[in-house]
């Protein structure tokens, strides 16, 4: 093999080097979204085998509203003068 051949074959391999490790992390995320998936529906199979399919039940806890949504209220509650 000649030096130019030689550089062509390292220009090649990084650049599939590189490739490889751009591609890596989005098929790892979309193996674990997979993966996730199929433990999901196993639940609701095995839910469903069980006989558990219920109304899901709200909280007890009374809901109080944030502080944004207080702030937000307020503001809105004033009337604009103009002048």
């Amino acid at each position: 093999m000649t030096g130019n051949q030689i550089q062509g074959l390292i220009g090649m391999t990084a650049t599939l080097a590189i490739l490889v490790l751009l591609v890596l992390p989005s098929v790892l995320g979309i193996l674990r979204d997979r993966r996730i998936d199929r433990q999901i529906r196993k639940a609701q199979e095995a839910r469903e085998t069980r006989g558990e399919k219920e109304a899901q039940k709200s909280s007890s806890r009374s809901t109080v509203p944030s502080t944004a949504t207080w702030y937000a209220d307020g503001r809105r509650s004033k009337k604009l003068v103009s002048s």
